[in-house]
């Protein structure tokens, strides 16, 4: 394990770390105008939704590391406060990338990226076109957060209008995660796509209580076959099968099984084991429990 002190690193290398580790990070494709109506158009993943109730977005224009300037979004929104925070899908990456260039703070990245500039309904900056999702933003507060290369300024912004692409929601009017097919920041020069090869869903334990992993039996939670992640959906069950429905399972499913391996009882456990695996790739929680606790039950 490599053990690091922030204060001895130089900013640099800190910010490697950091951006490596912290990842992958939402986009906010900031649009915002200087006092002469100049548009700026620039991408931060120092971002993040961080209330729905008044709807409030934060994004950091760090400073740059290399000169220790502010960014012109930075200074226009001291000037303006107001600005437009457009999402970024697959279909745009490379045109947003094209605008994290250190352009000059009277260049339209508009034009240089040949994204199109929509007018806005409630603030002065313009929307981009071609982003799924365009969040017309007040900014409310601009925080400092230190001084020179790497440090951030935190811009935090309410919602005040928000327009979605409708080819993008489901037959439920909502925004569909497949559909949106967002792209996020890592470290270097990566990014992350969400597409079908990359995005599971896990269950919100918001309506029940999971029993925990310290409620599953010993033998379980140490065995060789199940991983953590397995543990886990194990610990999210409410509360372990009653001994007659582990039976009829036992008596219905597993049969075979333990008539097969009756004299090997090492060898049971594991293809019991492994049969749980199966039933929790499946999320079939329940059987899962059904096959692992068979065993105890022989």
């Amino acid at each position: 394990m490599l053990t690091l002190d922030p204060k001895d690193l130089p900013v640099p290398q800190l910010h490697r770390y950091l951006l490596g580790a912290v990842g992958p990070r939402p986009i906010a494709f900031a649009s915002t105008i200087d006092e002469n109506g100049t548009p700026n158009l620039a991408p931060f993943s120092f971002f993040n939704i961080f209330s729905a109730n008044p709807p409030i977005l934060v994004f950091s224009p760090a400073n740059s590391g290399r000169t220790g300037k502010t960014k012109d979004t930075y200074e226009n929104v001291k000037k303006v406060a107001e600005c437009v925070i457009n999402v970024v899908n697959f279909d745009m990456v490379e045109q947003m990338s094209l605008c994290s260039s250190p352009y000059d703070i009277d260049v339209n990245e508009f034009i240089k990226s040949g994204l199109t500039p929509v007018p806005s309904d409630k603030v002065k900056p313009f929307r981009v076109k071609e982003s799924p999702v365009q969040m017309e933003c007040k900014v409310l507060e601009v925080k400092e957060l230190g001084e020179g290369g790497g440090a951030g300024n935190l811009i935090i912004c309410e919602v005040v209008k928000i327009h979605i692409n409708e080819e993008i929601l489901d037959e439920d009017q909502m925004i569909d995660q497949h559909k949106i097919d967002l792209v996020s920041r890592m470290g270097g020069n990566w990014y992350c796509r969400a597409n079908e090869a990359s995005m599971f869903e896990v269950e919100k334990p918001v309506t029940r209580i999971g029993m925990g992993l310290d409620n599953i039996p010993e033998d379980i939670k140490s065995s060789n076959i199940l991983s953590g992640n397995d543990l886990g959906k194990l610990g999210g069950f409410e509360e372990l099968p009653n001994e007659t429905d582990v039976n009829e399972f036992k008596l219905i499913e597993l049969s075979e099984l333990f008539v097969t391996l009756e004299d090997e009882p090492a060898q049971l456990e594991i293809e019991l084991h492994k049969l749980a695996k199966l039933y929790l790739a499946k999320n079939e929680i329940e059987e899962a429990w059904k096959t692992l606790l068979a065993f105890n039950n022989q």
